[in-house]
């Protein structure tokens, strides 16, 4: 199994991810609700292990 190299930077409330190749994706984070610029797609973070998403329509 290959090893991936795979590193994040928080900065506020936006979370930056990048990869061997550079920079991949961002994410913004507000409280429970986050969202993801590469999947577009809202999160809510729940009690306990369970969270809620919605996908984009498009």
């Amino acid at each position: 199994m290959p090893m991936q190299f795979r590193k994040n930077k928080k900065i506020g409330p936006f979370i930056f991810y990048f990869t061997q190749k550079g920079f991949s994706s961002w994410s913004f984070k507000l409280g429970p609700w986050s969202w993801n610029s590469r999947s577009r797609k809202n999160r809510v973070d729940l009690p306990g292990p369970f969270s809620w998403r919605q996908g984009s329509r498009g």
